[in-house]
């Protein structure tokens, strides 16, 4: 197996006790590494991204780890702020897989210092601390350009992508049920308040009926079964009532009249390609993109803006807090505030009705 970074012949299954003094026959922690990550349960799609994480730092340092020292995390993390000008967030997440692999290394439960330091005459250090990584200091570090969309500009995304429709079916060509499902696909990211993988990860079983919302149908709640996974946790299922008659009908229209047209009625898939696949987030990036540069739209609108608007608009609609928070699947109110991006005749109703007992007497 490669050794990270560097060749190595070495095979056994547990750190040498008197390994080898030639450094290009060095030791393999990767495999161990991995080995005390699966016996916590975390999934390769977790591990895998970390392990090439640390392959990246390794090259960047041009070190052995049992070299490493807080420079190489100062000037990694420099080179990530200056040169490749990442989010806070995406450092802090990198900082974090790189302190976690030097702290399995000196864990003396596992014996790598004492090894490294009988073959190399060094051992492995800690390297990140308070000075060099950056502190989480708030709830909200994205974009701070990010918006959700207005009613107007929402109304024109989708009214533009229901017109792709009629262009391609009077035009007569190719693509006019890849239309029609991705206009259908935008009205369920907003009718529900799904995330962009969230969406594309559907299936047609995961509708379902309401009792209490009769008037739906088989579409009355959803269940979505790949929701945001907290960090090496498996993905996180909610239910999502339905609340907008509007998306009902549309997917109801989409499922039974246009979906099976693609040919694909063994496959679980809610969005299918013709040429029966699933749709990609990627594809859906590259649709969203399109109309909205298409409608001169600001930039700054993305696939999750349509997210925030649900809960921006189902708020200006006097929509429970809660309720909302329980729909879109944050563990916090907090991060349901986030989102919301209420309008001034929101507020302006909001502040009369508060100073309202002010004035009664007056």
């Amino acid at each position: 197996m490669e050794t990270l970074g560097r060749p190595a012949d070495t095979t056994c299954p547990h750190p040498p006790t008197r390994p080898q003094t030639d450094q290009k026959t060095a030791l393999n922690p990767p495999r161990w590494i991995k080995a005390q990550q699966k016996s916590r349960g975390l999934k390769d799609e977790t591990i895998d991204p970390r392990e090439r994480l640390v392959r990246r730092f390794l090259e960047f340092a041009n070190d052995y780890p049992w070299q490493w020292t807080p420079a190489h995390m100062d000037e990694w993390s420099a080179s990530l702020t200056g040169e490749k000008h990442l989010a806070p967030s995406t450092i802090r997440s990198y900082q974090g897989e790189i302190r976690l692999f030097t702290e399995f290394l000196i864990d003396g439960r596992y014996g790598w210092g004492p090894a490294c330091e009988e073959a190399f005459g060094t051992h492995p250090v800690a390297i990140s601390h308070e000075w060099n990584t950056l502190p989480h200091l708030q709830d909200y570090e994205g974009d701070p350009e990010a918006r959700p969309f207005t009613r107007e500009e929402l109304q024109r995304f989708l009214d533009y992508a229901d017109d792709q429709v009629d262009r391609a079916v009077k035009s007569k060509r190719k693509g006019a049920l890849a239309a029609y499902r991705d206009a259908t696909l935008f009205k369920v990211i907003y009718g529900w308040g799904l995330r962009r993988t969230e969406t594309s990860k559907l299936d047609v079983v995961d509708f379902g009926r309401n009792p209490k919302a009769r008037q739906f149908g088989r579409y009355g709640t959803l269940n979505v079964r790949y929701g945001k996974a907290k960090k090496g946790q498996p993905p996180r299922r909610r239910n999502v009532l339905s609340v907008m008659d509007w998306a009902v009908e549309a997917v109801s229209d989409y499922v039974e009249n246009v979906r099976p047209r693609f040919g694909c009625e063994d496959h679980p898939a809610l969005w299918v390609t013709e040429r029966g696949g699933r749709v990609k987030p990627s594809e859906i990036n590259a649709r969203f993109a399109a109309y909205r540069d298409a409608l001169k739209l600001p930039k700054e609108l993305v696939p999750h803006s349509i997210r925030h608007s649900y809960v921006t608009h189902l708020t200006e609609d006097g929509v429970d807090r809660r309720f909302i928070q329980q729909q879109v699947g944050h563990e916090c109110d907090s991060s349901t505030a986030i989102y919301t991006h209420v309008s001034d005749d929101f507020m302006n109703t909001a502040l009369s009705k508060a100073l309202a007992p002010a004035f009664a007497g007056v």
